[in-house]
């Protein structure tokens, strides 16, 4: 059994907090998505963020970039993006010999934080540029693969899809991402503080709290959180219930889902729970982990029937419903 190092864990908990100070310098309100971005990037997984024009996600990002005081590049997609304004391209040069050559200029996505803005204004060619570096941290141009240096995040920002001019992203790469976090807006007080804060300065004013090399031990140090078999089990059972046909699956997976999620969203979800423990000072992954992390995990992996989405019932409220079937066994005694 894994040694946890006190030591490890009180640097751990201690930079969390420092992190969520520095953020609130900046953003007001969104307490749970700032919270959930932290828990991806500390856990090695990218983040989509969903919402309305002028909410903050890509203060939000910028944010996170001077927290994490990591290298940080911005691409805006656009319709007219090109796969290669993404990765990069070869270039023809000519040495001091005049011989001429083909030399690999990289693109943005060669940087620690990448804020990929307005993700679904691109059209899916070019957002399937971002396949690879997603999930192999690498990109190939020309038969030859670069990789990418670690660590590495791709924080994306969309408007929602029914807006004019987005295309949705690919069902592959939505997979990529391991939490979608929705932006909803601010409240009355909230928006008051704002417009007060922006009045002073636009700048993001938070400031560095931890380098590339402390977030990989941050990583690290929570891999070593113990996760009992229990938890382990009812994590699997809450994944394949999603999954029609599955023998976990209830009613509401029949009556709701035409597809479910995979073992990707299984991986994401023992992962993050791991960082929430110890952000939240347990050394240890409890139910209620696994249970909060559903949401951001599944909501885009889950994908509704024809019947549930012109019924108007979301993601989140079919999570909740699989949640409540869940518990049922454990309340038996059983994970």
């Amino acid at each position: 059994m894994t040694v946890i190092n006190e030591a490890d864990v009180r640097l751990f908990s201690c930079k969390c907090k420092e992190i969520f100070e520095q953020i609130r310098r900046d953003i007001v309100g969104q307490q749970d998505v700032i919270e959930n971005t932290v828990i991806a990037m500390i856990a090695g997984g990218n983040v989509l963020l969903e919402g309305v024009p002028g909410i903050g996600k890509t203060r939000l990002v910028r944010s996170l970039g001077r927290v994490f005081a990591l290298p940080f590049s911005r691409i805006q997609f656009t319709p007219d993006l090109m796969p290669a304004d993404v990765t990069g391209t070869n270039v023809l040069q000519k040495d001091a010999q005049g011989n001429a050559a083909y030399r690999f200029e990289p693109g943005p996505i060669f940087s620690n934080i990448v804020l990929a803005d307005e993700i679904n204004r691109a059209t899916p060619k070019t957002q399937s540029a971002l396949l690879e570096a997603m999930q192999e941290y690498a990109v190939t141009v020309a038969g030859e693969s670069h990789r990418l240096e670690q660590p590495f995040f791709v924080l994306a920002t969309q408007n929602p899809i029914e807006q004019e001019g987005t295309y949705a992203l690919p069902e592959a790469q939505l997979d990529r991402f391991m939490f979608k976090l929705n932006m909803g807006y601010p409240t009355v007080s909230e928006m008051k503080e704002i417009v007060l804060m922006t009045q002073k300065t636009m700048d993001e004013v938070a400031e560095g709290v931890v380098d590339g090399a402390q977030l990989l031990r941050m990583r690290e140090t929570a891999k070593d959180i113990p996760v009992m078999d229990d938890i382990v089990t009812y994590t699997m059972h809450l994944v394949a219930s999603t999954q029609p046909g599955s023998e976990a699956a209830g009613e509401a997976t029949q009556r709701y889902i035409r597809l479910g999620a995979s073992p990707r969203a299984a991986q994401a979800l023992i992962t993050a729970a791991k960082v929430r423990a110890m952000v939240l000072g347990r050394y240890n992954v409890a139910y209620e982990d696994i249970d909060a992390l559903a949401y951001p995990v599944l909501r885009h992996r889950v994908k509704l029937n024809y019947e549930t989405l012109a019924a108007r019932i979301t993601p989140d409220q079919v999570i909740g419903e699989l949640l409540k079937d869940a518990k049922h066994p454990r309340k038996k005694g059983r994970p």
